[in-house]
This record gives structure tokens, sequence and C-alpha cells, in this order.
């Protein structure tokens, strides 16, 4: 049987995401992000086309590299200004009843112990349709902002991160049982004392010593994401990750790179199939190829490939307008993200290559076409990779995801490629057809209770 391409919506609390400048078509509503209305009707329009989720992006710091600066930033709106992504959960979980909602949160700034609250609060409150991607951050202006001089080390944050793992484990996935809540009314006893243990971890870079605040959400630990696709990243998530994003420029490096995900979950002794891989892309797409075309036309006029080019130079570290327009650009290996400045040590760049490559404000993928011609290609890039399937970028909003879905989804369904209705059950179950909780495989589940009568205050694990 075909592989079913998976899709998410790619989006963020705020104005410009991925394809700046676009905020400034007239049919865009984005600069509506701050009401209720503008994400209850989105997660109404993505569950009706059956998407699996909405992956919501965040940042905690500014883009001040371009032109040493925030001008760009605040004049295109370039990520700022951003609300948080975690509080739109609720409303929207209100209006679905599927939908599930990756949420991005810096483990960097934010305490375990509270933030598993938070992670079980919305599992509850959603049924189970959450996932987490996992950020360690890379931004400078986020570490001075929060009391730093300068962010940890590129490997340094990704320790951290695996001690972080370690103590969200133990937190949702060892300290209450399965069978703790008894909620007996007639004995009064909500909880079972002796089914909650107390997590004790001291470690490098955390000590934790409590038990978790909640009762066990329907998954426990949410579905969880990850983005690195440096050696140290690629690491991680061969340990941790159930679903990996990754940026693909061609057909060939994406194939390389999805190997690499794959291998690196096999050399953490996990399945490599029971990993994910989700590319980001971008779709303008119409009744016919000329339609499409021209709505393509359309949005370059409205899109700001200078806004493009200040993002970009803030996820490498380099401040492209200290160049001139055709003055190659020079590589040095900094603490952003190594992935972006991998692209510059690979090809001769110059300032005016980047404003040509960042043209509709980004730089993904974009494909345009009539549905059926979308339809074969999309299908095309899963075959040829192994890709699971992708995150859709939003232009002009939220028109391009009604497109999409009144246009493509119905070529994909017909193709046999798509689902026609949603599966039963929580996040993780829609996805893997598999039970709520992590898997076995999984690292994580190393730290579950087990049903062994132990004294209340002593952590064992299966």
């Amino acid at each position: 049987m075909a592989k079913q391409i998976r899709l998410n919506a790619f989006n963020m609390n705020c104005i410009g995401h991925i394809n700046h400048g676009l905020w400034t078509h007239p049919r865009d509503t984005s600069t509506q992000y701050k009401t209720l209305d503008y994400w209850t009707n989105l997660a109404r329009l993505l569950e009706r086309g059956l998407f699996d989720g909405l992956f919501i992006a965040d940042i905690v710091g500014t883009y001040d590299i371009y032109g040493q600066s925030l001008d760009v930033t605040l004049k295109e709106s370039i990520q700022l200004p951003v609300n948080d992504p975690l509080l739109l959960v609720s409303a929207m979980a209100a209006v679905t009843r599927h939908l599930g909602f990756g949420l991005t949160a810096n483990l960097t700034y934010e305490a375990p112990y509270l933030f598993a609250r938070r992670l079980s609060t919305l599992d509850h409150l959603s049924n189970g349709r959450v996932g987490w991607n996992i950020v360690t951050g890379y931004l400078d202006s986020a570490a001075r902002a929060m009391g730093l001089r300068q962010q940890p080390e590129h490997d340094r944050r990704y320790d951290q991160a695996d001690e972080y793992l370690q103590v969200l484990y133990k937190l949702l996935e060892g300290s209450w049982e399965d069978d703790a809540v008894v909620a007996d009314r007639a004995q009064r006893v909500y909880t079972r004392p002796d089914k909650v243990h107390k997590v004790s971890h001291h470690g490098e870079f955390y000590d934790v010593e409590g038990y978790h605040l909640c009762e066990p959400s329907p998954q426990r630990t949410p579905v969880l994401f990850q983005a690195g696709s440096s050696a140290r990243g690629l690491a991680f998530a061969g340990n941790h990750a159930e679903c990996v994003f990754i940026s693909g420029q061609d057909k060939a490096a994406t194939r390389a790179q999805v190997d690499k995900v794959r291998a690196a979950a096999a050399a953490a002794g996990r399945d490599p199939q029971a990993v994910k891989v989700f590319m980001g892309i971008t779709v303008i797409v119409a009744p016919t190829e000329h339609e499409a075309q021209a709505l393509h036309a359309e949005y370059l006029r409205h899109a700001s490939p200078e806004a493009g080019v200040a993002h970009f130079a803030a996820s490498t570290g380099v401040d492209f307008a200290a160049y001139g327009l055709d003055e190659p650009i020079g590589f040095s290996q900094g603490n952003a993200i190594q992935s972006a400045t991998r692209q510059l040590q690979d090809n001769a760049w110059t300032r005016r290559r980047l404003l040509q490559q960042h043209a509709l404000g980004g730089r993904y993928v974009t494909l345009v076409g009539a549905p059926e011609q979308v339809a074969e290609q999309l299908i095309g890039w899963v075959d040829d990779t192994g890709l699971d399937g992708f995150n859709l970028t939003r232009t002009v909003t939220p028109e391009s995801f009604e497109a999409f879905i009144d246009l493509v989804v119905p070529q994909l369904q017909q193709r046999g490629r798509y689902k026609t209705a949603y599966a039963d059950g929580t996040l993780r179950e829609k996805l893997f057809a598999s039970q709520p909780h992590l898997p076995a495989g999984h690292p994580g589940a190393r730290y579950r209770t087990t049903h062994i009568p132990a004294p209340t205050g002593v952590l064992r694990h299966a």
C-alpha cells in the first residue's frame, strides 16, 4: 500500500512567519493573530482538510543581526511581535475533535518541573492531541534578555536537553502510576498515595525533587518533535524524537537528510520507521496552471526578499547587510543554526543571490501549479526522498490553506495518498497507529513506574 502523506500546517503566533512581506497583501488576515477568532477559524479549517496538526513555531529573542539593528525586523514584522503559542491550544481544542497541536517551547528558559505541568494540562484539555517541538535556542538576543551573556555552546545545549528530557520522563512517566486515581467517593480517596512517587533528580543542569503536579494525561508524554540537523542534533533526535522537521532544497539532499535521521534512530536502538520526517514546503495552487502562475506573480509583488534575508541572517549569525550586492559572503562557523551556516559554506553566496532565493520572502521549496500538478509533485517528493509528509507554510492567510484544502487534498485522496477520515484516539495513535503512550522502544518508556508495590517516595523504573 502506498504511503499516506502526513500534513501539518506551519504557523506562528505572529504576523510574519516564513514568507515575509505578505502581510501587506490586501486579502491577508495575519494582523488579526491577536484574536481568538483568527485561531479557532484556522483550527476548524485545518480539521476540515484532515490535517494531522497545526505546528506552531516560536522564538523568545529578536532578529537583530541584519544591519546590527531591529529596523527591518520591526518594519516588516519578522516574527516580531510574537505571542505565546501554548496559550492558543485550549481555544482551538474546544472547536475541534481531531486536529493535533505541535507546540514549540525553548527548554533553555523553561523550568522542567513547571513545564511538565503545562504539557500535562494541555494534553488533558485537548484529550491527548498535544506535541512538543523541542528547541534549545540559537539567538544571543534571547540569552541576553534572559540574563545570560550569550547562548551556551551549540553541542552543550544538547547536553542540557538530554538531561531536561530525563527530568520530564521521570515526571510525566514515572511519578504517577496509571491506576493512581480511583476517585472513590465512598472511601473518600481520590488518589492512592502508594501509587504516586517522588522524583529525585540531581544532575549537572537540574536538581528536581518532588511529585508531578498532574494526574496522568491521555498521552503522558506529548508527541516529541525536533528539528536539529547537526551531528549532535541528529544524535539527540535519534534518541528522543518521534517526528523530525527538516528543511530541504533538492531531492538528493533531502533523501540524504532523511536517511541520516533514520540512521540516528537505529544507532539509538530504535526502529528507524518509528520516526516520521516532515519537510517545510510552500504551495501556491489555483484551478489552472495559468491562474497559479498569475497568483504567484501577484504574491511576489507583495513579498519582501530583504525581510527573508534578514531572517536568514539571524539563523546564520552573519550580517548580510554588511556585504555589497555581488560581494562574496565569507563563511565562519558560529553558534547559530548549523544547517543554515552549512549553506554558506557549500555555495558561493552573494547578497544578490540570497535576495533572489528569498523572492517570496522565504527559502522553502515552492510548488506552483494546478491541483493535479501539485499533488503529483508532493507524491514525488515523498516517494523519491522517504519523507513522511510536509509542514505547509502559509503565504496569504487564510486563502493559501483554503486553496490547498479545496484543490489539492481531493487530488491526493483520489490517488490514495491522503486519508479520507481521521482515525480515533490521541495524536500519537493517529500518527503511529499505536498505543497513546511512548512505545516500549523509546527511552522515555524506561521511566514508567512499575506496578510492584513500593513505599511512597521511591521511584522505580521498569
